[in-house]
């Protein structure tokens, strides 16, 4: 259900903007008028689908949520903004560079130490050591 459509049914002219105490308190006036409970027997069937409407458009409007807001019809009218006409995916992929390319450098660094921490130390006992 639209905003604009809840507003209407619980009872408020098409462009305001009530406060959340305003909607609930046109809620509650308004489940009291049309509550299953409260209306006679042949009238029930009309007073049910009344309080389902009624209770879908409190859940619309009751966290202050409108429907056409500014990003909404900007991202429907031209699609997800791009950083305005600069790129920033050098800026993202610039820190997994440096991660990866110090992870490589470090890595290749101990392996060198390593080499030649076993050519001092048991050069005759290894065939691979030249």
């Amino acid at each position: 259900m639209r905003s604009r459509e809840a507003m209407e049914l619980l009872g408020f002219p098409p462009y305001s903007r009530p406060s959340p105490s305003e909607v609930k308190a046109a809620y509650r006036r308004m489940v009291m008028e049309s509550h299953p409970d409260r209306v006679p027997t042949h009238h029930k069937p009309q007073a049910e689908s009344k309080f389902k409407q009624i209770s879908e458009a409190y859940s619309c409007l009751k966290d202050g949520r409108r429907s056409g807001n500014r990003m909404e019809v900007h991202v429907m009218r031209y699609g997800v903004p791009r950083g305005y006409g600069r790129s920033n995916r050098t800026l993202v992929k610039a820190p997994f560079l440096l991660i990866i390319c110090a992870a490589v450098s470090f890595g290749s660094y101990s392996a060198s130490r390593a080499y030649q921490r076993q050519k001092e130390v048991c050069s005759s006992q290894n065939p691979f050591l030249p």
